[in-house]
């Protein structure tokens, strides 16, 4: 990495307003604690608000104003990548958000980068999702934002059918569908429902608190105790 590049690296890192010590962030750029030194030490003598001590720690200084570090090529290529994937995969409000972050993004950006933004060569083909799991996402995003019940009408891969009220916890992608991961009221324990499985779906008056035992947490507990 050059030296130019490293210390936009570190000035990045510390924007995160927590207190890191130089091992901190020579273990994050691979370089030694004495560079860490050194670089930081011409950073303050620039003028970087950096606030901090050897053995202590550094910060930057609350209420600096740094502006904002530009994208690297691969940086850009990702936020494409994962743009692209939203407006194919998503529903039709994070399409929306997608596209425009991007337009944000582009606007700020000088024209070589600007290229790379337009014509980066990675794509993400919608094959696999139909229109009623877009729907069917938007209100539940909806619902797991504002911590509402969600009455469904769920077909289970051997075709029995079953109403359910839940409690919508995330939302999770495998690639080729959709999953949702809630508390089952009629099971009383977590389940997943496939999207491409439900029927009816309905966002209920009815507010959910989260509970002990109840949560994405305990959720993501009880998938790794399975």
């Amino acid at each position: 990495m050059r030296r130019a590049d490293r210390l936009f690296q570190i000035v990045h890192l510390l924007r995160s307003r927590r207190l890191l010590t130089a091992r901190d962030l020579a273990e994050h750029l691979e370089v030694s604690v004495r560079t860490i030194y050194r670089d930081v030490s011409d950073l303050m003598l620039s003028g970087v608000p950096i606030e901090g001590e050897a053995g202590v720690g550094y910060s930057l200084r609350r209420g600096s104003d740094i502006p904002p570090l530009m994208f690297t090529a691969e940086e850009l290529e990702a936020l494409v990548l994962g743009a692209r994937i939203v407006r194919s995969w998503a529903d039709s409000g994070l399409r929306r958000a997608a596209g425009a972050a991007l337009t944000k993004i582009e606007a700020v950006l000088p024209p070589e980068l600007r290229q790379t933004l337009a014509s980066a060569p990675l794509f993400a083909p919608n094959v696999f999702v139909p229109e009623t799991v877009h729907t069917a996402m938007d209100e539940l995003r909806r619902a797991i934002r504002e911590q509402r019940r969600v009455a469904l009408d769920y077909t289970r891969a051997d075709g029995v059918a079953s109403s359910r009220v839940v409690e919508p916890l995330g939302l999770f992608f495998w690639g080729r569908s959709w999953s949702l991961a809630a508390w089952c009221h009629l099971r009383k324990n977590f389940r997943n429902f496939r999207l491409d499985r439900i029927g009816a779906c309905e966002v209920l008056d009815q507010h959910f608190e989260a509970t002990p035992g109840r949560t994405l947490s305990d959720f993501f507990l009880a998938m790794e105790n399975e």
